[in-house]
């Protein structure tokens, strides 16, 4: 039986066998239609004697368990303060640190941190955190969801007429019209 693939190229379920087939340098499994791309096959290696094979890959959760057992905020529901260049520039000052030295402790370059600092670049995630570690200070905070007003019944169902519903009147109001003329008796 043929696992359910999906195709590397086009992305649509493989119906059939599966190619496995050389595209631009890159070993792909693709259906037969994308097959025609290639330049050449490949044979998926069989695992030697003695040589386990790799356990599947754990996708690491946006989710985290805090203190109290609860979940905390996905990283969706997180964003980077406003003011983070200034923040990040005083706390590194602070530390008497330059960009260089903060570059090297966390892992980035010194060009990164001063367009960090100078607002050019907001971060992503692993580097705020980089950040928030490095300088003692507080950089992500939760998404604040847009405020909805509230409508009273009446305006919620007061709305704009749409074309389609203009159209469908006219033709309603002709058809009454028409069957009014063929209502006369012989």
């Amino acid at each position: 039986m043929v696992p359910n693939l999906q195709c590397d190229v086009c992305g649509r379920k493989i119906v059939g066998e599966p190619r496995r087939v050389i595209i631009e340098g890159a070993k792909m499994t693709t259906c037969s239609e994308c097959a025609k791309l290639g330049s050449g096959f490949w044979e998926p290696e069989p695992p030697r004697a003695g040589q386990r094979t790799p356990p599947e890959k754990k996708v690491k959760t946006a989710a985290k368990k805090d203190s109290s057992g609860a979940l905390a905020a996905s990283f969706e529901e997180i964003e980077v303060i406003q003011d983070f260049g200034q923040l990040i520039k005083q706390a590194r000052e602070r530390m008497g640190l330059t960009p260089e030295d903060l570059g090297r402790r966390i892992g980035e370059k010194e060009s990164v941190i001063k367009k960090v600092e100078g607002g050019k670049i907001v971060p992503d995630i692993r580097l705020t955190t980089k950040l928030e570690h490095a300088l003692k200070i507080k950089l992500l905070t939760k998404t604040s969801e847009p405020k909805t007003e509230k409508t009273s019944l009446t305006e919620k169902l007061r709305r704009e007429i749409t074309l389609g519903e203009i159209a469908h009147l006219r033709w309603a109001k002709r058809r009454g019209l028409e069957d009014e003329g063929d209502n006369s008796s012989p």
